[in-house]
């Protein structure tokens, strides 16, 4: 017998033989079932998946002389003249090489003939949307109206270029790209048929190559045989097919992982030496560290594409990346990929692309740093510097270089801020909030009052440091904390500059505090008894030589000063 190629041999002829389609042909075994045929269907769905294959079983079973369970029995003489295209009453068009109107209205005229021996006369017209306006303006009528023995079935990979006018007189039914595992299910069963020995790697390559098209795969499936014979290894198939390994894949993402900014350039030079295509090339990572974000969420491999030798690999990446990480890779791939079709030198893109890639730092999300804080053991206040100081050996592997300098910044600030005072012995006094309770009090604020006077004394000496020298605490609330002075403008100095002591008071004391200043009783006395006097104006003289004085005009405007009166 003469050759016939595997998608010929192995062409479908029941709706039960269809796969990937299920939802298709349920319906239209139960339309047959329940005797409601529509006289028109669309069917449309990328190419290879079976539209032209359901029409013609559509076709056979309308007309099959002993139909099993609306099935067609291929045995009957209607069932086998059909297979063999010898029926008059199954009429396939080639709809782009029928597309003028005469044909249509050649078909008209056909259409009010009766069929000859079948109960229906059959219109499969293929690639429909390549019939011109005219051609569908003139089949209108005769679409919507038929003569009850004649069904018509389109089938088209552009759906949308088809007029709506014609979509609404058919039932529609989209077909479905075919699943990775259902073609290499398909294609190891002919494989067995056919006494061929092939693996699962060599099915998967096969499979993603037909990118959902079983035709398409049975016709790769075809050229490796006839490459490699009855015995195909998957290292044969990818360099006959010159499609990149998968090994290129893992040892990028390895790379990733242990910082080895070599193996750049072995992947770049392996790429060029093979001649694989550089975009095919970040087209394939991007997919790989999409399979790895994948198995690190859902912690399965189920939704990988994948040989079943690579799956288990990806579950050894389930603890070794983040998702923020993993999102920040694919987005830089993304880029790389755009930019990489607009260069010249795509080999040295590549290389420097990938050198910024491996280089990329871990990050930390605010989210599993306060949930760190959280789990100090034996510590549950999370603003204490001895929380932080645990937190900034624990997240110092995962967090960016910034982090972890602030981090500790804040651990060393926080340290000597809340030392103990010593007695004449030379022995600590440890602080009660943090040590003992590890609750934020009082007294606290008191052992370390000092050192944040000193501390503010120095940075704004010019500025704060006569005022604040007298500062002294008087009752804490919550977060605010009362304090006096002797000098009245400590109050306004305090709202001036309410960030400053804020953050001055998380750094010493350890806690974001808010200061109001509160008037001593003898101060309120005192200006009680002198209120008179300081409701004065100034003299006239000395005001002008205030306001006309240059020195004091650029204290109070440059350096932010006020101006004291007595």
């Amino acid at each position: 017998m003469a050759y016939i190629v595997t998608a010929r041999k192995w062409r479908p002829q029941k709706f039960n033989e269809v796969v990937g389609q299920e939802h298709i042909t349920a319906t239209l075994k139960n339309a047959l079932r329940n005797n409601r045929l529509a006289h028109a269907y669309l069917f449309t769905g990328p190419r290879g998946v079976g539209k032209t294959t359901t029409a013609r079983i559509l076709a056979k079973t309308l007309n099959c002389l002993k139909p099993k369970d609306f099935e067609p029995c291929n045995e009957c003489e209607m069932c086998l003249s059909i297979q063999n295209s010898q029926s008059l009453d199954i009429i396939e068009i080639d709809g782009a090489s029928n597309r003028g109107i005469d044909e249509i209205r050649t078909l008209r005229e056909s259409v009010k003939y009766a069929p000859t021996k079948g109960k229906y006369k059959v219109y499969i017209i293929d690639e429909v949307h390549m019939l011109t306006k005219e051609s569908f303006n003139a089949f209108l009528k005769t679409l919507e109206e038929p003569p009850e023995h004649t069904i018509f079935i389109f089938a088209t990979t552009d759906a949308h270029k088809v007029p709506l006018t014609i979509i609404s007189r058919c039932q529609r039914f989209d077909f479905r790209r075919i699943q990775l595992d259902t073609i290499k299910n398909t294609l190891q069963q002919i494989a067995d048929s056919e006494k061929i020995e092939i693996d699962d790697k060599t099915l998967t390559i096969i499979a993603k190559k037909s990118d959902g098209a079983l035709r398409d795969a049975e016709s790769y499936f075809d050229q490796v045989v006839s490459f490699c014979g009855n015995k195909i290894d998957s290292e044969t198939v990818a360099r006959m097919l010159n499609l990149i390994d998968d090994e290129i894949y893992f040892s990028i993402s390895d790379a990733v992982l242990n910082k080895d900014f070599k193996a750049v350039f072995e992947v770049t030079k392996s790429l060029y030496e093979n001649g694989w295509d550089f975009v095919d090339f970040v087209g394939g990572l991007i997919e790989h560290f999409r399979n790895i974000m994948t198995v690190v969420i859902t912690e399965k491999t189920e939704l990988v594409e994948n040989a079943e030798v690579y799956r288990k690999r990806y579950i050894d990446y389930m603890d070794k990346f983040s998702e923020g990480d993993l999102l920040r890779l694919l987005n830089f791939l993304n880029k790389m990929q755009q930019e990489l079709r607009f260069t010249q030198n795509q080999k040295l893109k590549v290389e420097i692309s990938l050198s910024h890639l491996i280089g990329l730092e871990r990050s930390a999300t605010i989210t599993d740093v306060i949930s760190k804080l959280g789990t100090v053991p034996g510590n549950t206040h999370t603003d204490s510097p001895a929380t932080k100081e645990k937190i900034t050996y624990s997240i110092k592997k995962k967090s960016d270089p910034e982090v972890i300098k602030k981090t500790s910044l804040d651990t060393t600030k926080n340290k000597s801020a809340t030392t103990a005072k010593k007695d004449k012995t030379n022995k600590v006094i440890p602080a009660k909030s943090q040590s003992i309770k590890g609750i934020f009090d009082f007294e606290t604020v008191v052992a370390n009052w000092q050192n944040l006077i000193d501390v503010v004394t120095k940075e704004k000496s010019f500025m704060l440091g006569p005022f604040v020298k007298d500062m002294k605490p008087l009752a804490l609330k919550g977060n605010k904390i009362d304090v006096t002075s002797g000098d009245e403008h400590l109050g306004d100095l305090l709202k001036t500059h309410e960030n400053y002591f804020s953050a001055k008071s998380l750094e010493i004391l350890g806690k974001k505090l808010s200061f109001i200043f509160v008037k001593m009783a003898s101060e309120s006395k005192e200006k009680e008894e002198v209120s008179t006097t300081e409701n004065k104006p100034p003299e006239p003289s000395k005001r002008a030589n205030a306001e006309n004085d240059p020195f004091i005009s650029t204290i109070i405007n440059e350096l932010g000063g006020q101006e004291i009166r007595k």
